[in-house]
């Protein structure tokens, strides 16, 4: 038998790295602000499961090496709620939300309450499975299905293995003492999703190893729970958001924002933007916020749930069904929708890349309806195994372009045809090539195609670029079918009087096209280097390669190694980037555009030297008075430099209306926040 002084730093061992592991669960998962690298997250685990071994007794059923899964089951058991789960009714529209509220207020009225003593709570309605967390003494003992609302599956099992979830309470929250005051029993709701991101890497890969693929990230989640063996679930990065308390012993909280507050400081993942109200007014805006903002989310909202704040009210609102009327669900057009691939087409880009591209079966998505989606490449094409006839799903969030996420494979009947990328370029009846590495099948004729040419021209004059007002798409069109602009240079040659030429443009249209014209000659050196279009010169490229070499003549002359030592390419692209420099065509064609006068400097000297030299930006919510992208440009003209996440290094953030997540990792981090002016008076 061990002594029992030996026992005892072990036994104190395994509780400090317990309480350890999930802090940092919590950190990673809940708070995403992880302070130690995943090698010493895991040599933490290994040393608490090898203790484990050793001396068994050690482990807890809260321990985190009890999230790795169990033996699979033979059936899942039937447990009945502490308290129903109940279901909600739905509001469609401003109409449907307000007619709720009246029915609210009149009902609370005849019962000798006035609006001014009840509040309204506002939270997004997480699209993912419903399930009831169950912590007794402080540990968690069963995990269930929401089921028909009274009785649900238990997925314990499954359950424990989400690390966003808790095994015990206290232990992950920073702002609680552990064990002290912990309920006898608490019953915790919440949401199981699974990201976006992960939602099509999943059908990315059951569609390659022939299984069925997830028709929404909904399904897959509810599917990866609902499986009898809990290795299904821990493979699979599902998450959780928790919204609510149903039944519990020792805690008298009066207001549901209450409960969402003890629930955040007892380490649950709770929603930051979770919102009291005392109009309905109110609540009407954050409805609009949340749809307007669900683009900027890594996971589907169908919704915004609306709930009467004070539990008082609760009782005496009740319940009508299944469905109380203390509460409401706001809800948005869905994101995904399945319909039919009818045709993959093909457009040649700027650079020849032949794009491919979905003609669909009209359908609603995101409250549009969708007839043509982004396909990206061919290589995507055939990691997805989309074919021509599938039925698939196509995403839409917010004003992205609609992109076909997968085929629903189990819809197959065989007549399916896959894409075979053409053998001659559509634009110009070019032989096609696809060199080896790449993801595109090309057209080589890039000083000919007409396909290539056009995208050349619609790009160059972009907001992006060189942001030619009024030089939209239709006109690049125009132009290039009656022979007026063929190539970039051909944009400065053009005068008010060769523009009124075509018919039904008027002198005063032409003369402000021309001055346009002009005025992108002021454009820094970065915007015009993005424009030409380049090969792997996007426009974060463009930025880094102007800052570094600070002009044209720098750049022309530098090898691939100086190319690659730029921040954010690498050997293969350094490659690229110097053997398309170095065409004559090119050389040539930046000698015509410095002739018209357009800037090949850097101006104002090295970064470090400039005013803002070294420090760091991060812009979240629109600008009154500018784009994001000339914010970007003036910051960077400025030797700023402009990121796209918040970290602790960061010096400003820049808010403006409705900002994302971004400003409230900002407020977390104690990063200076500061507002449109504060950044004008910054940029002079």
């Amino acid at each position: 038998m061990t002594p029992k002084r030996a026992v005892e730093p072990l036994a104190e061992r395994a509780a400090e790295l317990r309480r350890e592991i999930e802090q940092h669960n919590h950190r990673y998962y809940v708070l995403d602000d992880p302070v130690i690298s995943d090698t010493e997250y895991d040599d933490l685990l290994r040393e608490l499961i090898q203790l484990e071994e050793e001396q068994p007794h050690l482990r807890t059923p809260d321990s985190p090496t009890q999230r790795v899964g169990a033996k699979p089951l033979e059936k899942f058991g039937q447990v009945r709620h502490l308290q129903s789960m109940l279901s909600l009714a739905n509001a469609r529209n401003d109409e449907d939300l307000q007619a709720w509220e009246q029915r609210t207020r009149n009902f609370l009225a005849r019962k000798g309450v006035s609006e001014a003593q009840f509040e309204y709570v506002t939270e997004p309605k997480v699209d993912g499975l419903a399930v009831s967390l169950v912590y007794e003494n402080g540990v968690l003992t069963r995990g269930a299905t929401r089921g028909d609302g009274e009785i649900g599956e238990d997925v314990t099992q499954n359950l424990k293995t989400i690390k966003a979830i808790p095994l015990s309470l206290g232990r992950a929250g920073a702002e609680t003492d552990g064990r002290a005051g912990t309920p006898r029993l608490v019953e915790v709701r919440g949401e199981v999703y699974l990201p976006l991101r992960d939602f099509a890497r999943l059908n990315e890969q059951r569609a390659a190893a022939g299984q069925p693929t997830f028709a929404n990230p909904r399904n897959a989640a509810a599917g990866s729970i609902r499986q009898l063996d809990p290795d299904v679930a821990r493979s699979r990065p599902l998450s959780i958001w928790c919204y609510g308390i149903g039944a519990s012993e020792g805690l008298d909280h009066k207001t549901h924002f209450e409960s969402i507050q003890w629930l955040r400081d007892h380490g649950f993942k709770v929603n930051q933007d979770v919102e009291v109200h005392s109009d309905i007014s109110s609540v009407f805006e954050a409805c609009k916020g949340w749809e307007e903002r669900r683009e900027e989310l890594d996971y589907e909202i169908d919704g915004v749930v609306v709930k009467v704040n004070q539990y008082e009210f609760h009782g005496q609102l009740g319940v009508v069904g299944r469905e109380p009327r203390w509460a409401i669900a706001f809800k948005f057009a869905p994101t995904t929708a399945v319909t039919k691939l009818v045709e993959i087409g093909v457009n040649v880009g700027r650079t020849g890349n032949l794009i491919p591209w979905a003609m669909l079966e009209p359908v609603q998505v995101g409250g549009v309806t969708v007839s043509k989606a982004t396909l990206h490449n061919e290589e995507d094409l055939a990691r997805k195994d989309i074919r021509e006839g599938d039925q698939v799903v196509v995403m839409r969030a917010g004003e992205v372009i609609p992109q076909v996420v997968s085929p629903v494979t189990q819809r197959r009947t065989g007549k399916e045809r896959p894409y075979r990328p053409p053998k001659r370029c559509p634009a110009c009846g070019t032989k096609t090539v696809k060199p080896e590495g790449e993801v595109w099948t090309r057209c080589p004729n890039r000083a000919d195609c007409p396909g290539q040419v056009v995208q050349a021209l619609k790009h160059f004059t972009s907001k992006g670029a060189m942001d030619i007002e009024g030089y939209g798409e239709k006109l690049v069109y125009r132009f290039y079918r009656e022979e007026l602009v063929r190539s970039l240079p051909d944009i400065y040659r053009l005068t008010v009087e060769r523009v009124e030429q075509p018919e039904g443009f008027q002198r005063k249209s032409a003369e402000n096209l021309i001055n346009a014209i002009e005025r992108s000659k002021e454009q820094p050196f970065n915007r015009v280097l993005y424009a030409l279009g380049i090969p792997g010169i996007g426009f974060v490229n463009a930025r880094a390669l102007a800052a570094h070499f600070h002009s044209i003549d720098r750049l022309l002359e530098a090898s691939s190694e100086e190319i690659e030592a730029v921040e954010g390419i690498g050997p293969v692209l350094a490659g690229i980037i110097r053997e398309t420099l170095a065409e004559p065509r090119n050389r040539k064609l930046i000698d015509e555009l410095r002739g018209f006068g357009l800037r090949f400097e850097q101006e104002g000297g090295e970064p470090a030297e400039r005013p803002l030299g070294g420090k760091t930006f991060v812009l979240t919510g629109s600008l009154e008075r500018m784009t994001r992208e000339e914010a970007t440009a003036r910051i960077e003209e400025l030797g700023g430099k402009v990121t796209g996440s918040v970290s602790g290094r960061t010096d400003y953030v820049v808010a403006g209306d409705d900002p994302g997540s971004k400003l409230s990792r900002a407020q977390k981090l104690g990063r200076p926040i500061i507002d449109e002016a504060e950044l004008k008076r910054l940029l002079g």
